[in-house]
């Protein structure tokens, strides 16, 4: 909100940490983790880029740094995850209702890894979000899955379009009949560092 990104508190990128390259993967990490997340998302002006001074009201926004590959490349992040929203309704459409929300695990403190599945008002029609907060990628990461089958990766904010390492699931997964979380399926996945992942079964 407007109040967490004035009166000296500095953006969000700027609070980022790390190197420029952490910083811009931490919040790409983050945008990706509010926007598979339920509520509804405020994005305070010049976050959208990731301006590095915060807001003032005497001068423009920070319009020259989009001359930048890692500024492009988070307003492109951002773009996609307006496109992405708009037409999953697993996203927005029981934003309000526990049905719409299920934790995969939320306590895997050692990996610093969160994951979980948001739902459509469809029961057939779900996304699974992965977000790992960690600058190391985890390879035959095991996340359970309520269905079996090929899990498109809709989603990595690591991707190079956005300015990330590229490291990914190669489009997607398929599932394994290997019971995880209280799941009866799941798949074994490529967590990319400091990034958050989605995925839909394939119909």
């Amino acid at each position: 909100s407007h109040d967490e990104v004035v009166h000296g508190k500095g953006t969000l990128l700027s609070r980022m940490p790390g190197d420029e390259w952490q910083k811009f993967a931490n919040l790409r990490a983050y945008y990706g983790f509010m926007w598979g997340h339920p509520g509804k998302k405020l994005l305070f002006m010049g976050g959208e880029f990731g301006q590095w001074q915060e807001w003032n009201f005497d001068t423009d926004l920070e319009w020259a740094a989009l001359e930048a590959p890692n500024h492009r490349g988070l307003q492109r992040l951002v773009q996609d995850l307006n496109q992405l929203y708009k037409n999953e309704p697993a996203l927005y459409e029981n934003d309000f209702e526990q049905s719409g929300f299920e934790w995969i695990d939320a306590s895997d403190t050692d990996n610093n890894v969160l994951s979980f599945i948001r739902k459509a008002k469809s029961s057939e029609d779900f996304l699974v979000i992965v977000s790992n907060f960690t600058p190391v990628p985890w390879h035959g990461y095991r996340i359970g899955v309520p269905h079996p089958g090929h899990y498109n990766e809709l989603f990595n904010s690591d991707a190079g379009r956005y300015w990330g390492s590229d490291v990914g699931n190669g489009g997607g997964q398929t599932t394994d009949p290997i019971p995880k979380h209280g799941l009866p399926q799941s798949l074994s996945l490529v967590l990319p560092p400091l990034a958050t992942i989605m995925l839909k079964l394939e119909c």
